[in-house]
């Protein structure tokens, strides 16, 4: 079954929006806000969801570098929905759909497993902040032959 990617700038209400965006970064509601500000203001920005029964179980926040090129900078999947391959289906689902060839995705050690998994290769930027490591993960897409 494929699940249609929802472009949630269309909703009304971000209360489940705001929740997902806490759970891949600040827990501050203040700077929660703020991203999401900036995916609704901002066209460079993309922010994608996904729903089962009426109910939002992941979203996808982008931003464009180039044409085909993207960088991830937001990835959940609430919880319950967790380990059954939604994360993979949909960031595979939006460069095929979108024409992607490359994304790119800053993380730290905890992620890096679900990226490597996904085909991403991993560069280690070091120790960005003192005491955490980064990581570069970038996927390239290649063409399907027609």
């Amino acid at each position: 079954m494929v699940i249609p990617l929802i472009n949630l700038r269309d909703l009304s209400d971000f209360s489940e929006v705001k929740s997902l965006l806490s759970e891949c970064m600040w827990t501050d509601e203040e700077r929660v806000h703020a991203e999401l500000i900036k995916y609704l203001e901002d066209d460079t920005r993309e922010l994608y969801g996904r729903f089962l029964n009426d109910q939002l179980v992941g979203l996808i926040g982008i931003v464009y570098d180039s044409i085909g090129e993207v960088e991830l900078k937001h990835i959940a999947i609430k919880s319950d929905y967790r380990g059954k391959g939604l994360g993979r289906q949909f960031i595979h689902d939006y460069m095929k759909v979108k024409e992607i060839v490359k994304m790119k995705a800053e993380t730290d050690k905890d992620a890096v497993g679900f990226y490597t998994k996904l085909g991403f290769s991993i560069m280690s930027l070091g120790e960005k902040y003192p005491g955490v490591e980064r990581f570069e993960c970038t996927l390239l897409r290649h063409k399907e032959s027609s």
